[in-house]
């Protein structure tokens, strides 16, 4: 049901997405390492509106590692992201333990096929667009994908806690 414009193995991304029968449309180019921002760097060279860009970010809320999927045009509130799901302080997650837990590289964490399903809050602009693009599990390579799936698919929580 997913179609590749790029050639190369699968992720676990993609691999969860195509058992689940979800449509989606991979998209790769030429990672810069040098680009300030993975996601602006995204945006730009596939020639995209920014805004249907998300990074994915991992923070710590009240000592459980959670996933929060923001458009790159924004930066993450924090109590937005522990309000919506329940906690009271959010703070950044180490990076080793984002990475060791999510199974993937900064830069290249995907909200979906993690190692390890976290509790997930999807910034309610996502809404707003039909498809989306999120990074399918490594540097230079995003998927696009419908809003309402990335939220099935990750059994996320909905709220506003992008901070323009």
């Amino acid at each position: 049901m997913g179609k590749k414009k790029s050639g190369g193995q699968g992720t676990p991304a993609t691999v969860a997405l195509a058992k689940a029968g979800v449509a989606f449309t991979l998209h790769g180019y030429e990672h810069d390492p040098g680009a300030d921002s993975y996601g602006t760097e995204a945006a730009q060279v596939l020639g995209i509106d920014a805004a249907r860009v998300f990074k994915t970010l991992v923070a710590d809320v009240d000592g459980t590692l959670t996933v929060a999927v923001v458009p790159v045009t924004g930066s993450l509130d924090l109590k937005a992201l522990a309000s919506a799901v329940g906690g009271k302080r959010a703070a950044m997650a180490d990076p080793a333990a984002a990475e060791r837990t999510t199974g993937y590289v900064l830069g290249g964490i995907s909200p979906l096929g993690q190692r390890k399903r976290l509790r997930t809050a999807v910034d309610a602009t996502a809404l707003d667009h039909a498809t989306v693009f999120v990074s399918a599990g490594r540097r230079g390579l995003e998927v696009e994908l419908a809003p309402a799936d990335l939220v099935a698919q990750t059994g996320a929580v909905t709220a506003a806690i992008r901070r323009a």
